[in-house]
């Protein structure tokens, strides 16, 4: 999970302080020790440790903790404002053109996701903002990127505007935004030729782009598991290019949170989106509080519900609601579930949104397992005809020996699904009678 040891760290830090029925100028100093250790450890830069230990420990020697009721978690309290202030404070969101042509240009070094991003955004923004994006191949050097953005295109079925035989870059980018003009996109999104270092050819080409089509957004692609190189990388670009925000990219990964901790506060350019998995549809607007909370190992039950919302068709939900009241739920219904709640993303990543769902709070939950379970289960009911599905009571012994042929599975996998699957309607069943008696409450499916 992404900052896992900084989560873990900083959950024994506010335990002990939360044991303590007061807490003096001492107590204070070891914990502010504490934090700027497990900071440092995280890679996060020097300059931005001393600055939030700074304002912490001013902030926690007044009386509000000091003479508080709650001197543990008026402590948390602080460290949690301090540390969304660190990441930017308020959101900052993009202020999108409705009539009008937004143009985002995304820069950034060789290998930190840029293509990949480009997609994700333009995806993003045709479901959450409604708008119609053109994606555009402006890296020349890489035969690989423009095939990679046009594969990504075709998945999402978002066009991809190329110039074969072009070797000019800034010459595709003003014919992109004239071809976008002309066939009413208002989302064109520019990705651009990186290098394994900065250079000044690299930042030669994108000053021209920037200057010829004028981009409402330029958008640094930073690796989220480069920790303070991310800092210098970042610098140099905005010192150049005046980028207007930053994506951190494998914020899924085992990364320790110097990037995310150290960006914002260096740069001054807030970060706008977030990388989150391997899929497409795994990126996320950037919350500054949601994330601290996060790293604090507080959760983030807001951004779970968002997660759950943009999955869940309300009409389909009600439907749904009603087949369980009246006992027809069957394996097809079971399997749309099952695919919305994968969709959603990992049970690791899932799970990290819980409050307190630390290492040491899931220690001995196998996560990959439970995520290799539904994998399963899945090819099991996809294995079945749709006359079983629909009807899971026929499926005898020669049934069950056959779907499990099928799945790659045991009759005792198909079996355990089975029985599963049973006890679940026997409940929403007994569910539904005691609604039918007059019991307050409404029955609803889960993540919904």
């Amino acid at each position: 999970m992404a900052f896992e040891g900084l989560s873990e760290k900083f959950d024994n830090i506010f335990s002990g302080l939360k044991r303590k029925g007061k807490l003096d100028e001492t107590d204070i100093k070891k914990a502010n020790r504490e934090i700027k250790l497990a900071l440092l450890e995280a890679d996060v830069n020097y300059k931005v440790v001393k600055q939030f230990t700074k304002s912490v420990s001013e902030r926690a020697k007044g009386e509000e903790v000091l003479k508080s009721l709650t001197p543990g978690q008026q402590f948390v309290k602080i460290v949690n404002d301090e540390m969304t202030r660190m990441l930017g404070g308020d959101v900052q969101k993009i202020d999108y053109r409705r009539d009008d042509l937004n143009l985002f240009m995304m820069v950034g070094l060789q290998g930190a996701g840029k293509t990949t991003t480009a997609a994700k955004i333009a995806s993003l923004l045709r479901k959450e903002e409604k708008l119609n994006p053109l994606l555009v191949a402006c890296d020349v050097y890489r035969p690989a990127a423009i095939r990679q953005l046009q594969v990504l295109g075709k998945e999402l079925d978002i066009p991809v505007f190329t110039m074969e035989g072009e070797n000019d870059p800034v010459v595709i980018a003003e014919k992109a935004k004239a071809h976008a003009i002309d066939n009413n996109y208002n989302l064109v999104i520019l990705d651009t030729a990186g290098r394994l270092q900065i250079d000044e050819k690299l930042m030669k080409e994108l000053e021209d782009i920037r200057d010829r089509v004028e981009p409402t957004e330029i958008l640094l692609v930073v690796d989220g598991m480069t920790g303070q190189e991310s800092v210098n990388v970042a610098n140099e670009f905005n010192q150049l290019l005046d980028i207007t925000g930053v994506v951190l990219t494998k914020m899924d990964g085992d990364t320790r949170g110097g990037a995310a901790l150290s960006v914002t506060y260096t740069t001054g350019k807030s970060i706008k989106f977030i990388g989150t998995g391997e899929k497409l549809s795994d990126i996320e607007v950037f919350y500054p509080d949601r994330m601290a909370s996060r790293i604090l190992g507080m959760g983030d039950v807001l951004s779970l519900i968002d997660k759950a919302q943009s999955m869940v068709d309300e009409e389909r939900a009600r439907e749904l609601e009603e087949k369980m009241r009246a006992n027809t739920f069957d394996l097809n219904d079971f399997l749309e579930q099952l695919q919305q709640i994968r969709e959603m993303g990992s049970f690791s990543s899932l799970l990290e949104m819980l409050p307190g769902a630390n290492t040491k709070a899931l220690k001995g939950f196998d996560m990959a397992s439970t995520d290799a379970q539904s994998i399963k289960t899945e090819a099991i009911i996809n294995s079945m005809t749709p006359k079983e599905r629909a009807n899971p009571d026929i499926i005898n012994g020669s049934r069950r020996k056959r779907i499990a042929n099928g799945s790659g599975t045991s009759v005792a996998d198909v079996n355990r699904l089975l029985k599963g699957f049973e006890q679940s309607r026997k409940m929403m069943k007994q569910m539904g009678s005691m609604q039918k008696k007059g019991r307050k409450g409404r029955f609803k499916l889960p993540f919904m």
